[in-house]
């Protein structure tokens, strides 16, 4: 695995929360959605379950998926959900709001789903996608 190439690394200008609505706004306009949009902010998920965690602490984790692609992609072959669940993180520090995504080349991928041949092409555009998303969005 190559870190520079897999590790997408970002910043904005916005908050966390502004990020996360323009984020939420660019996937549905592709088809994607935000599958966790009640249960993203972690602090409040972290609290809701008896976390402890400071009042500035500020992450939120975006678990995109785009249905109409992962439904016959998953009826295909089962195995392929180990890449399924794909997320966007989302968090201050430093006075800086950063964005974090990993995603998988190629050769990756055909190695973690040996024997379909054409998942690691199809799942790389889909990581592509994503990535200009979170431009767009930002």
């Amino acid at each position: 695995m190559d870190r520079n190439e897999n590790l997408y690394q970002a910043e904005t200008a916005k908050s966390v929360a502004q990020f996360a609505g323009d984020f939420t706004t660019t996937c549905k306009k592709y088809a994607f959605v935000v599958n966790n949009s009640d249960s993203m902010d972690m602090k409040k998920t972290f609290r809701a379950h008896g976390g402890v965690v400071p009042d500035d602490f500020d992450l939120y984790m975006m678990q995109v998926c785009k249905p109409t692609k992962a439904d016959k992609s998953l009826t295909a072959n089962p195995e392929r959900s180990i890449l399924m669940p794909k997320f966007v993180m989302v968090f201050s520090k430093e006075g800086k709001t950063h964005i974090r995504y990993m995603s998988y080349s190629a050769a990756d991928i055909a190695e973690m789903v040996p024997g379909d041949p054409k998942f690691p092409e199809s799942l790389a555009e889909t990581f592509a996608k994503i990535r200009s998303m979170i431009d767009e969005a930002k």
